[in-house]
């Protein structure tokens, strides 16, 4: 399978949305990854669903939405609604995590879980054939131009291993810091997908920089 790039709309320029989202309809990046943050999971509020529907109503690519906050399960099916194709919540916040999983997939959607940091792999182990995507988070969520975190490349190859041993197909996300310097040892590790924000959104020529993500 050929990397897949996501290019994260909390980078991208509000005022300018339509023309941002544009943008990445006519690249070579594959999915919008659009982060949803309550200012309680994370310290920090991004924006809620009606500028998600105006997103939708212009991306002509499948939307990745990463829920950023405390209880998801009471919005499974208002995103399902606002056109998510894949939706991912953090292991962190659920109560029942497999309950969850099953909402998710029960409306249509494929269903991701995103680690923090701090979080093991080891935790997944006795759900990983039920996941469709694992986002491993490469920063603290909840802010947009970090620095990526040099262990999340360890972290790749032990949740790789563990993909394997347990012949699971989810694919494996890589959400902060990441750029074409370390994009390379990413993928060569294991990782399916790379999410992109500041790299993508801050550079004189964003749909060149895609390219340089996919070229790796």
């Amino acid at each position: 399978m050929s990397i897949i790039i996501a290019p994260s709309i909390l980078a991208a320029d509000f005022a300018n949305i339509e023309r941002d989202v544009n943008m990445i309809n006519e690249s070579n990046a594959d999915w919008f990854h659009i982060d949803i943050m309550d200012g309680v999971f994370v310290p920090n509020i991004s924006f809620g669903m009606p500028v998600l529907k105006a997103i939708q109503k212009h991306a002509k690519k499948p939307l990745d939405i990463h829920l950023m906050i405390v209880d998801p399960d009471r919005y499974i099916e208002t995103f399902a609604a606002l056109g998510a194709e894949i939706l991912t919540i953090h292991f962190e916040a659920c109560n029942h995590l497999h309950r969850s999983l099953q909402k998710i997939k029960s409306c249509g959607m494929k269903a991701g879980v995103a680690l923090n940091p701090h979080t093991p792999v080891n935790n997944l182990i006795d759900i990983i054939r039920d996941i469709d995507l694992v986002c491993l988070m490469s920063v603290n969520p909840g802010f947009g131009g970090q620095s990526f975190i040099e262990n999340t490349f360890e972290k790749v190859k032990q949740l790789k291993k563990l993909i394997k041993d347990n012949q699971s197909s989810s694919l494996i996300e890589i959400d902060g810091g990441v750029t074409n310097k370390n994009g390379s040892e990413l993928i060569s590790n294991g990782a399916d997908v790379l999410v992109a924000g500041s790299y993508i959104f801050s550079a004189k020529n964003p749909k060149l920089n895609i390219d340089l993500l996919r070229e790796n």
